[in-house]
């Protein structure tokens, strides 16, 4: 599963990518496309054209994961290709993306952070 405790950030590459890439394909697209650093604690997240697949690359303290994900029915609400630069996103969007929801959920409850207990 995604280890999230130490992750700050996720992108989302916008459009489709070739998911023929693999770790170092992958990477290089971080690295090059994106002027970002694979290596930093993030998530990557890749679509392909029909969007019913995703690749998710990873560092985690001493190698990549690369994770792989297909639908058997439907497709990702995946983000367009209006600018070149990734979608920067939170955990919470990813969860909604992979349950098949679209990244703007206008009826989920915000995030609160408590600061005293009535």
């Amino acid at each position: 599963m995604l280890n999230e405790t130490n992750i700050e950030r996720v992108y989302l590459a916008r459009g489709s990518t070739d998911l023929r890439k693999s770790i170092d394909g992958l990477a290089v697209l971080v690295k090059e496309g994106f002027d970002l650093d694979p290596f930093y604690p993030c998530i990557f997240v890749f679509c392909n054209r029909k969007r019913d697949k995703l690749k998710i690359l990873q560092w985690d303290h001493n190698g990549f994961w690369l994770h792989y994900r297909r639908l058997e029915c439907g497709t990702f609400q995946w983000p367009g290709e209006e600018v070149s630069s990734p979608l920067k996103t939170n955990h919470r969007q990813l969860r909604w993306l992979l349950d098949g929801l679209p990244l703007e959920q206008r009826e989920a409850h915000p995030a609160v952070t408590a600061r005293t207990v009535l």
